[in-house]
């Protein structure tokens, strides 16, 4: 029973994949080793990871608020504006070993597709493409697009969740 959970639990990470491309790429590479999704209710973050020999970095994190969607399969999500609160709806950042932390301009325009699943337990898939506002900022202008498929995991916070 034992060698059959590990064979499950080593095939759900293997199966927590996706890419990324876009002009941002002149930055940084956009090489993925794995992806990572959290869900609560308050947001939807998928982190893409790259293996950098003995460190691990984010090449790119995105952050999705959730207040006031419809986060269910078949529906794109607007990436672009504030949520509820007047905050950024949308956040991406770059952590790198050995640099600061690069957080992303402002999102232009752009859209999340949720292909299936999304909840906590859930295989989960879809894609996203944005621009960032013009800007002197470091990424300013330019474009990101990506995709994931994984299991979402509880972010563990929020309201009912412990």
């Amino acid at each position: 029973m034992k060698s059959a959970l590990v064979f499950f639990a080593v095939f759900v990470l293997s199966c927590q994949k996706g890419t990324l491309s876009g002009s941002v790429g002149e930055l940084f590479p956009l090489n993925v080793a794995r992806v990572e999704l959290l869900r609560n209710d308050q947001a939807f973050q998928v982190s893409y990871y790259a293996d950098n020999g003995a460190n691990v970095d984010i090449v790119a994190r995105l952050t999705l608020a959730l207040e006031g969607t419809n986060f269910s399969p078949g529906h794109d999500l607007p990436l672009q504006g504030a949520d509820g609160s007047g905050h950024r709806k949308t956040s991406v950042i770059h952590l790198a070993a050995g640099e600061p932390e690069l957080i992303f301009p402002e999102v232009r325009q752009g859209d999340l597709h949720l292909s299936r699943g999304g909840s906590p337990g859930q295989m989960t898939q879809g894609d996203f493409s944005l621009s960032f506002v013009s800007s002197a900022d470091v990424g300013g202008g330019r474009t990101l697009s990506g995709s994931f498929v994984g299991v979402a995991q509880d972010a563990g916070y929020g309201p009912g969740l412990n």
